[in-house]
């Protein structure tokens, strides 16, 4: 009797244009439409993912240390040499014989938080995770998704070279326990959303620090932070960005700080040497508000002295004689696009006279660039930048000393002497 109760009431109900379903149980063809639309929207929040990383992997410029110069991408092989040792880096494609095909996000995390290798291992500190560990977890994800995406190389590397007695491992864990505390960023909530963005990606990411630090004999970073050191393993020093001596860009405008760190140029600089690499690999790629938050917090850096003052040298009669012939070498080989007043030409020689670039002390970013040639990068923003050639070809050691002392003391400009002894180790120096 109540079966054929239910069974007319569902009729009547039909019959009145209305549709009856069990609670829980949606039909067939609900339930098929439904899962098709959760499945594309785990496609697209994949693939939103994976392009966030792609670009998060970019701006931190993995592929810089990665790749082996004429290597494939991400295969690592590239190799660092540092006072410890010879670092070689290791291939993060996702092979599963010779890569990273058997992470997981999870290890993946783990290396960049806390430094350690998916087996547990202590990672030395040539990868950066001492920076790297402000990351968040959630763009850590998204790196690692991306780099699951690339093309598979089978790539053996060798081992790194590590000198006693910085192989033994409980020293490494010594290190750790006394320069290492992991830490995602945290931000200031008395700053802007942008100037936490700016030090976000110059503190973590960016890594910053990593070159613009001076390091002790352990090769740790003190407080000093970005106030400028030597690049460890290269004969490059990446100047201080807090001091106005060197790199700081408090006195400047935003655009110009925002145009050099896309573009490698700008009307009162231009990058070369590694920071030009970096320009080229990694900067210019910045979204527009990703350049102007970096430009932000750089510019709001407070300004510093410099770790080494340039002390212009007594002209005594030996002075005098090493600046003439700097002078005479200047104008023949210098002057035509330089200028006879270190004036420069406005967006294609830049200017020498007040040049921070020439007057900093040491003197090897000076040193190199006449050695080897002085080349901002090809970016978007400027695709066709115009070069200094090398000449090392065509002066000795002292001429490049002579002529280089001159123009750190001409037209106002005041530094120290260049000798020919630094001249020498920049030319066995690597690059």
């Amino acid at each position: 009797m109540k079966r054929a109760l239910i069974a007319a009431s569902i009729a009547c109900l039909t019959a009145m244009g209305l549709s009856f379903e069990l609670i829980g149980a949606p039909s067939a063809e609900k339930g098929a439409a439904a899962k098709k639309e959760v499945t594309a929207e785990k496609a697209v929040s994949s693939a939103q993912r994976q392009s966030r990383g792609a670009y998060l992997a970019q701006a931190g410029n993995c592929m810089g240390c990665h790749t082996a110069q004429g290597g494939r991408l991400y295969a690592g092989g590239r190799s660092l040499s540092t006072p410890f040792g010879t670092f070689v880096t290791p291939n993060i494609t996702p092979d599963k014989a010779t890569g990273i095909g058997h992470w997981t996000e999870q290890d993946f995390w783990k290396a960049l938080h806390e430094g350690k290798s998916r087996d547990g291992r202590p990672l030395y500190p040539s990868f950066p995770y001492t920076e790297y560990t402000k990351i968040t977890r959630e763009d850590s994800d998204a790196i690692f998704a991306h780099l699951q995406t690339l093309a598979p190389v089978a790539q053996h590397n060798p081992p790194s070279k590590i000198n006693f007695p910085y192989n033994f491992q409980p020293l490494l864990s010594l290190w750790r326990a006394i320069y290492f505390k992991p830490g995602v960023y945290q931000p200031d909530t008395a700053k802007s959303h942008e100037w936490n963005r700016g030090a976000y990606l110059v503190q973590g990411l960016g890594h910053c620090n990593a070159c613009h630090a001076q390091r002790n004999p352990l090769g740790a970073v003190g407080d000093d932070t970005l106030g400028g050191g030597q690049i460890m393993g290269s004969n490059w020093y990446a100047p201080s960005l807090t001091s106005s001596q060197e790199a700081g860009s408090a006195g400047w405008p935003i655009e110009e700080i925002t145009q050099l760190l896309t573009t490698g140029i700008s009307p009162q600089s231009a990058t070369s040497g590694p920071m030009a690499d970096v320009v080229r690999q990694s900067l210019q790629h910045l979204s527009k508000e990703d350049a102007l938050a970096m430009a932000n917090y750089l510019k709001s850096l407070p300004e510093t002295s410099p770790r080494v003052r340039a002390a212009a040298p007594v002209v005594t009669g030996q002075v005098k004689n090493w600046f003439q012939r700097g002078a005479k070498l200047y104008e023949k080989h210098c002057q035509d696009c330089h200028g006879d007043s270190g004036q420069g030409a406005p967006g294609i020689y830049p200017p020498l006279a007040g040049n921070r670039g020439v007057t900093m002390t040491p003197p090897v970013n000076a040193v190199r660039s006449v050695l080897n040639g002085g080349y901002p990068p090809s970016t978007a923003g400027n695709p066709r930048p115009y070069g200094m050639p090398p000449f090392a070809q065509v002066l000795r050691d002292d001429e490049v000393a002579q002529v280089l002392s001159y123009i750190r003391n001409a037209w106002g400009n005041h530094a120290s002497l260049v000798t020919t002894d630094q001249v020498d180790r920049s030319r066995e120096g690597s690059h």
